[in-house]
């Protein structure tokens, strides 16, 4: 038969066909007197045990070692096994996290653990804040690491009560702009700190953020908050780093 015949009767394309010949797992016939490569029976049936076993997961690069050695394919097999079983587990885990997502309502590139702490949606946030608020939750949800991210949850536990209580001090914060009056910058300082200071006693159990992370969060800061906003938050920093937010 030629390789179209071949090709077809196996599910395959002539293209597959010349691929395994390059790679030696499927033996070249010799050519006809026209120039055909004349398949037989035995070409078939080599080529449905490559394509059965290729079906499996059986890396191509694995097929010349299994395909005439029993007791390597079932070696074979049993890694095989494995790695479905964590696939499946993987896909699994995938599957929970969207129903989380679609049961919270939360952003899919935000991890369920720090989507808790976005703004509310009865919040008055401007747009440009709302988003500078979920790209340094993108930001801090990669640098802590989903152990970091799951500690971080587990030790706040619920945000909700947090975030209500800290929503005047953001409106106050996102309200800073250049004719802001010095007072009202002092003031806000202060009453940060003082709703800050006990969350950042608590941090003291996570693990830092190290240097580099630290300076990319003061990047974004830099990239999406006013001059006031950032020496604000550079300002409360500082008082949060000395013992008693002095």
């Amino acid at each position: 038969m030629l390789s179209g015949e071949l090709a077809e009767l196996a599910g395959v394309t002539v293209r597959t066909l010349r691929h395994y010949h390059q790679i030696g797992l499927l033996p070249e016939p010799p050519r006809s007197a026209g120039g055909y490569r004349n398949y037989g029976v035995g070409h078939l049936v080599r080529l449905l045990r490559i394509t059965r076993m290729a079906a499996l997961g059986v890396p191509l690069s694995a097929l010349p070692a299994v395909l005439d050695d029993p007791q390597a394919a079932e070696e074979l097999l049993d890694e095989l096994d494995r790695q479905a079983a964590a696939e499946i587990e993987r896909l699994l885990a995938r599957r929970a996290g969207i129903a989380a997502l679609r049961r919270t309502g939360a952003p899919p590139d935000l991890p369920p653990e720090v989507s808790a702490w976005r703004s509310g949606p009865a919040a008055e946030v401007p747009e440009d804040m709302a988003r500078y608020e979920h790209e340094q939750l993108v930001l801090v949800g990669h640098l802590l690491g989903e152990d970091g991210a799951a500690g971080f949850a587990a030790l706040f536990g619920g945000a909700d009560s947090g975030m209500a209580a800290f929503a005047p001090l953001t409106a106050r914060f996102y309200a800073l702009g250049p004719d802001t009056p010095d007072e009202e910058v002092s003031s806000l300082v202060d009453e940060l700190v003082a709703h800050l200071e006990p969350l950042t006693e608590r941090m003291v159990g996570l693990p830092p953020l190290g240097v580099r992370a630290e300076e990319l969060m003061d990047e974004l800061n830099r990239q999406n908050l006013r001059p006031v906003q950032h020496r604000v938050l550079r300002r409360v920093q500082q008082r949060l780093a000395r013992p008693g937010g002095a």
